[in-house]
């Protein structure tokens, strides 16, 4: 903002022009007083509410809950040839991951599949494990989420494909014992065009649409109590890597009979539907 500057010059000829009792009279005024400079009042002071003070969210947590939070509800369990995250309340894994190689898939010295056998997993509290008694007379198969034949390599290895929680109820006939393995072969193959493969299985519980046309997610739940729930559907996204290029797929599965000559790609989804059914994200 720019001042606005006012300049009078008096000079002797400006003087000649005003009567001199007019300039007489002007100067007999009394002179006035000089302004005196007053600061502006303050304005008066905003009233404040008393600090507090300063509890972060942990002792907010304790405060409100002394004993501790509940959960987890999920365990993440690191194994030497995958990591599953498992789902306490469904008694079945979220997901599980496995990184396959030509290497990885070569057979060990002495590695054999009827050395091993399915287990419960102690890594997770008692009350919350699926349980070899829930699969008993379930007509269920023990499904595996990452298949023995992928680790061949160690015996150890192969062992723990047999904990839970790396283990889903399947339909055996025509799916787990048929359609399924041979999505599983279809992975390992991928070895023989592709440097790395990544594998991510898991189940869904999927929505139907019934008579009266609104959509429900139901499903059964096996076991004596019944605690473990039997999926509806089971995914695999597979991304696979060569020469710095990678490219992924997904694919969803009905939990029941497929015929073997349904070609793969009548399953084959985008990955966002899968996320969106899993209720996480498998590949960023």
């Amino acid at each position: 903002m720019v001042a606005e500057k006012a300049t009078l010059v008096l000079g002797g000829a400006a003087l000649g022009a005003v009567s001199f009792a007019a300039y007489q009279k002007l100067t007999q005024k009394k002179p006035t007083a000089p302004a005196i400079y007053r600061a502006p009042t303050p304005p008066a002071p905003v009233p404040t509410q008393p600090q507090q003070p300063f509890i972060n969210n942990m002792e907010k947590a304790k405060n409100i809950m002394p004993f501790g939070l509940p959960g987890p509800v999920n365990d993440l369990v690191y194994r030497s040839a995958y990591i599953t995250s498992y789902n306490r309340r469904d008694r079945n894994p979220n997901w599980v991951a496995e990184h396959l190689t030509q290497a990885s898939l070569k057979r060990g010295p002495d590695v054999d599949r009827q050395k091993s056998t399915f287990r419960e997993d102690d890594s997770v509290p008692e009350k919350f494990r699926a349980k070899l008694n829930d699969y008993f007379r379930s007509g269920f198969d023990r499904g595996h989420m990452v298949p023995a034949a992928d680790v061949k390599n160690s015996q150890v290895s192969m062992d723990e494909t047999f904990y839970l929680t790396n283990i889903a109820p399947q339909v055996g006939q025509g799916f787990n014992r048929d359609y399924w393995a041979h999505l599983e072969h279809f992975c390992r193959e991928l070895t023989q065009k592709f440097s790395d493969v990544y594998v991510f299985t898991g189940p869904l519980y999927l929505p139907h649409q019934e008579a009266d046309g609104k959509f429900y997610v139901k499903y059964q739940m096996i076991g004596n109590p019944p605690n473990v729930a039997v999926p509806t559907h089971f995914y695999k996204v597979i991304l696979t890597h060569h020469q710095g290029r990678y490219t992924v797929g997904a694919f969803v599965l009905p939990n029941q009979p497929i015929p073997d000559q349904t070609p793969l790609t009548a399953f084959k989804v985008p990955l966002d539907a899968v996320e969106r059914g899993a209720e996480k994200q498998n590949v960023n």
